[in-house]
């Protein structure tokens, strides 16, 4: 068969959950190869050294490769690479997406005094495009003019038309799509609903259909298979459910024999998951889909000397449960999102709905007159026009009218929010497409259902990260065994056990600042980039750094069972005392008084209380319900504020106090909050009050304090660096306290 050279829009749609994992990362410089590959060197503060490679020539690809794989830096750079390294060194990588379901992904860069866009066009001739914030091109590797779009400097970049996602059609749109054709099943899942020929054919295997029925004899039954395979491969790539696989066969083709060493194999396939269609295929599998990528096309490119080879094993050096909790992670990190996704989607559906019934009238109008029409035999054509003019004279439901389609019988609204009334409504529009057949009432309950069947979504895949999370933590408990053997054998044993082997445990858990050498447990939690801690009781606060954050915490983390801290005072972090994890659901919870003045503690020392060196606060909380957006009339809102509404709990004469310290176990790494919560979970820890020191210099103090208690020294120094210890301290003056 032939070799993969191109990137499906599949493949991209499961590649870009990964990439967003080097977000933050920091760009070095920027090279091109040839006039078609694109190489990004970047700094990643955890993974180091991270090269991201875009391909638009006759082969076309996207992703994140082993710097062992990349080709020593070509000579004298080109102007696009010299436009791209003055305007993108030292950004900051902020997210990769995928425009629609077209291979196109857009890299967005950050730099303080200008942003950057990277268009990847993965199609066609290929291209890459760098934007500026306006989204107006800067540079292109190719121009492109043609009647439909326009790609070149100084010129408002235009995305090719859009495209049918076949992975979220709703059903009845799948079926006019594929009853329309006037081909038989595989041609046209490949070419109206844009699957690709690889795709288009597994679809029709795990459907059971024959490939090359003809449309106009399958049946109700067979569309309802096809659709249902569809949702199946689009349920895995969003609840991150991913096994890939690099694909093989004998230089001879599929009916050549391997040897027995495998140098006569050929990589031919990269997939997210196995398919049926390359049953009977030696296979290579991987622990992530870019990887997978990045082998691929390596060997691809080396063949002459490469081909066959298997993967180079990078883990052996690693016992294979670290492996395995790489891959838990990812597989947790890509339910998050896609969880987040559903939450999103479902939402949308219901804004929309509402939105049909706060314009009831206005939509009632469209779709009668359209509906009356059509029952006159009207031509569509015919109706659109009538519609255009009704809109040059200024009738209300005319202009709303922005789209008909015949084909589909639907006609597309554009509503305005400002006028439904809803909390969040910023004054925006939104477009709803309506089955010009049916009445107001049937299309907006057609997307409460859609919410309901997305929400239903969501529900199976928070179950199943739950029982990701229970293989991670199982994993997890026997790398921390395996690293206490570790830690064990390199000190000899010191702490041995007794007769009866008790008190192992203890001298295990306290003798950290002893021990010669600390087996490093970094976690990647979603909250760090938040000031959090967690209490004494093992609930989870966490605060803003600045107005965008406070937004965020109350918009998209705040749930109903939470608790909204804030202080009296003027100037303080948004403080929420989380009743579960971004993506779980929770039940109400009984907060002990420990664990509410511990939230409290936290909101008061990270606020202006301590910048102003008093030593002590008063804090409040509130229900989420009585937080909101909306103010008073005739008065504003400050970005980063919000308005209480009701009763108040207060927690009065709240100290000032912080607590910085190192923790050991189950994860190593620098924490800080109210020292209540801190002290039985660090193996050292510091206390601060308001003082007189910057808050550079004392976290350099602190962190001298804590480096010598420790035998180990090195594992501090990767651990809790001064800068770490920093992200803890409140900003303003600080003094140890004795």
């Amino acid at each position: 068969m032939d070799q993969k050279r191109e990137l499906s829009s599949i493949d991209l749609a499961a590649l870009v959950t990964e990439l967003n994992r080097y977000e933050g990362a920091k760009v070095d410089k920027a090279y091109l190869y040839d006039d078609d590959l694109l190489r990004l060197k970047l700094r990643d503060f955890d993974r180091g050294r991270v090269e991201l490679m875009i391909e638009v020539g006759d082969v076309k690809r996207a992703h994140a490769a082993d710097p062992d794989h990349v080709a020593d830096a070509p000579g004298r750079p080109p102007n696009f690479a010299k436009m791209l390294r003055n305007r993108m060194s030292g950004a900051d990588f902020a997210g990769v997406e995928q425009y629609e379901f077209d291979r196109i992904l857009t890299f967005e860069f950050e730099r303080e005094d200008q942003n950057t866009t990277l268009v990847a066009e993965l199609f066609g001739q290929g291209n890459v495009a760098a934007l500026d914030e306006t989204g107006e091109v800067v540079g292109s590797l190719s121009t492109v003019r043609l009647k439909s779009r326009t790609v070149a400097p100084g010129s408002q970049y235009e995305y090719p038309a859009s495209r049918l996602n076949p992975l979220d059609v709703s059903y009845g749109g799948f079926e006019r799509h594929m009853r329309e054709s006037d081909s038989d099943v595989v041609r046209t899942l490949a070419t109206q609903l844009n699957l690709g020929g690889l795709y288009a054919e597994e679809v029709c295997t795990r459907a059971g259909v024959e490939k090359e029925t003809p449309i106009e004899a399958v049946t109700d039954d067979q569309l309802g298979a096809l659709h249902d395979a569809l949702a199946r491969i689009d349920e895995r790539l969003r609840s991150g459910d991913v096994d890939p696989r690099v694909y093989e066969e004998s230089v001879d083709g599929e009916g050549g024999e391997a040897g027995d060493d495998g140098s006569d194999l050929r990589v031919v396939d990269v997939t997210p998951f196995p398919l049926a269609e390359h049953e009977g295929l030696p296979s290579v599998g991987f622990d992530s889909f870019n990887a997978a990528v990045d082998e691929y096309f390596y060997r691809l490119g080396n063949e002459a000397s490469e081909e066959g080879e298997a993967p180079a094993d990078a883990g052996a050096s690693r016992p294979d449960f670290e492996e395995e909790i790489a891959k838990q992670e990812r597989i947790i990190e890509q339910q998050e999102g896609a969880i987040e996704g559903f939450e999103e989607q479902a939402q949308a559906e219901r804004e929309r709905a509402e939105l049909l019934y706060a314009h009831y009238d206005l939509v009632d109008e469209v779709l009668s007159t359209v509906r009356e029409a059509r029952e006159n035999e009207v031509p569509w054509a015919e109706i659109a026009e009538t519609l255009d003019a009704g809109a040059e004279r200024g009738i209300p439901a005319a202009e709303a009218v922005v789209d008909v389609d015949g084909g589909e019988g639907t006609v597309t609204v554009e509503l305005d929010e400002a006028d439904a009334e809803a909390d969040d409504a910023d004054g925006g529009t939104t477009r709803v497409e309506l089955d010009a057949s049916e009445g107001v009432e049937v299309n907006a309950d057609r997307l409460y259902r859609e919410a309901k069947r997305v929400e239903e979504k969501k529900e199976g895949a928070m179950a199943a990260i739950e029982s990701t999370r229970e293989e991670l933590e199982a994993v997890r408990e026997r790398k921390r065994e395996w690293a206490e053997q570790q830690a064990d054998d390199e000190s000899g044993g010191d702490g041995g056990e007794g007769a009866d082997g008790e008190g192992d445990d203890e001298a295990y858990e306290t003798d950290w600042l002893s021990r010669s050498s600390i087996p490093i447990r970094s976690p990647d939690d979603w909250f760090e980039r938040f000031r959090w801690f967690r209490t004494s009781t093992g609930y989870l606060v966490i605060g803003g750094r600045n107005a965008d954050q406070n937004e965020e915490l109350v918009k998209k983390y705040m749930s109903k069972h939470d608790r909204f801290f804030h202080t009296q005072a003027h100037g303080g972090p948004v403080t929420i005392l989380k009743a579960s994890g971004p993506s779980e659901s929770a039940d109400p919870v009984d907060f002990s008084e420990e664990t509410l003045r511990e939230a409290a503690q936290f909101a008061v020392s990270y606020s202006s209380d301590w910048k102003d060196g008093r030593g002590a606060g008063d804090a409040y909380m509130v229900e989420p319900d009585q937080v909101s957006k909306t103010p008073e009339s005739g008065e504003y809102i400050e970005k980063g504020s919000f308005v209480i509404r009701g009763d108040r709990t207060y927690f009065e004469d709240v100290p000032c106090r912080i607590a910085v310290g190192v923790q050991c176990e189950p994860v190593t790494r620098a924490i800080g909050g109210p020292p209540s919560a801190v002290v039985d979970r660090a193996a050292a820890h510091v206390t601060f009050e308001p003082g007189m020191y910057a808050q550079n210099d004392a976290a350099m103090m602190a962190y001298r304090n804590l480096k010598e208690r420790f035998t180990d020294q090195s594992f501090v120094r990767k651990v809790a660096s001064a800068d770490q210890l920093q992200e803890f301290l409140p900003p303003g003056g600080s003094d140890i306290v004795d």
